[in-house]
């Protein structure tokens, strides 16, 4: 079986990614440990929380730079998704950098609540992770914050603007929507990642 690993960094909601795993058979780590994350088949990156605390969390611990060199398959979750970044507007915070773009709030004048919280489609482009899935699948989100579209881009909504909603590069994916309070659709996303 292969060994998922949890990255625990005092982030919210990381259980809910525990037992979702659990939910499928899995037996994840949940762990902040170096040697343990490095060992991992698979790593595991959500969260819930802000930007700049938790970067800085993130460089204090050095977990920053085995983030940036592990080069197994890497999942990112909401917050996950935006450190994974270039930079992010919250806190005007330098983010981890594997992906090549910005991450911007949704502006006020949409006449649309912000944060963009609920049920919203992904129109995917066919990566592995969609296999299985229904066409424009409906994933729960919870952000203010958004990645814009770039050409690392595998998946697409709209929250009165187009925005990045799955990047994949190499080895890295990040999903902005929570797979793990998605239903059955996210169960799918999860394991075709188990899988990978």
């Amino acid at each position: 079986m292969k060994q998922i690993a949890i990255i625990d960094y005092n982030a919210g909601n990381i259980r809910s990614v525990l037992f979702a795993l659990e939910r499928l058979g899995v037996e994840p780590i949940l762990t902040r440990d170096a040697d343990v994350l490095n060992a991992a088949d698979k790593i595991i990156f959500p969260g819930v929380g802000e930007a700049g605390t938790t970067m800085n969390y993130l460089k204090e611990t050095g977990l920053a730079d085995l983030i940036r060199n592990y080069r197994k398959p890497f999942l990112g979750i909401c917050l996950g998704l935006q450190l994974m970044c270039k930079h992010s507007e919250e806190g005007d915070t330098e983010c981890l950098g594997i992906f090549d773009l910005s991450v911007v709030k949704f502006p006020g004048d949409m006449g649309l609540k912000v944060p963009h919280m609920g049920w919203n489609t992904v129109d995917g482009n066919g990566h592995e992770l969609f296999k299985g899935l229904e066409t424009d699948p409906y994933f729960y989100f919870v952000h203010s914050y958004y990645a814009e579209l770039s050409d690392v881009t595998i998946g697409q909504s709209n929250y009165g603007l187009p925005f990045t909603s799955v990047l994949a590069n190499d080895n890295y994916m990040a999903t902005q929507f929570h797979p793990e309070k998605s239903g059955l659709q996210g169960e799918i996303l999860l394991k075709n990642f188990i899988n990978i």
